[in-house]
């Protein structure tokens, strides 16, 4: 008799807070799913800009020495356009970095390694350290947090 009492007495209470409980459970929801959406489009949007980068060598063979290994800068120095695609390159790079940061993109377990790879070669690590001045602290620390991994 009593929990009927207190059913009827309360019951308006009761409905509104378990609307409110049901509503914030809704938006907790929705607002996780919204986060995967996001990471998907921002991986969809930096494939493509990965994609549109690294066509450029395909279809400009000037660039292809960029990707060599045994290139002898003091003989022919690095171009204005191997300098174009490999700042590209860093900027893109750098993007990825901040996004990963941010947590609004999916963490690439093999990066660090590309990097390494990547700045090993001669003409990527000659750009880079050329315009290592104008590059963000945080950025410039993460590069040569890749390079010392590769000593390590």
């Amino acid at each position: 008799m009593a929990l009927l009492n207190w059913v009827s007495e309360y019951w308006p209470s009761v409905i509104q807070n378990l609307g409110i409980i049901g509503g914030l459970g809704f938006t907790a929801y929705s607002l996780w799913k919204d986060e995967r959406a996001r990471r998907v489009a921002n991986y969809i949007a930096i494939s493509g800009q990965y994609r549109e980068i690294w066509s450029l060598p395909f279809h400009n063979p000037e660039l292809v020495r960029v990707l060599e290994a045994d290139v002898d800068l003091n003989k022919t120095p690095v171009t204005a356009q191997e300098e174009i695609f490999v700042n590209q390159v860093i900027v893109h790079l750098d993007i990825v970095r901040r996004a990963i940061k941010a947590g609004v993109f999916v963490k690439m377990d093999g990066l660090r390694k590309d990097v390494r790879d990547f700045f090993s070669l001669p003409i990527p690590r000659a750009v880079f350290e050329k315009n290592k001045p104008l590059q963000d602290k945080d950025f410039i620390k993460f590069m040569d947090c890749c390079f010392a991994a590769r000593n390590a």
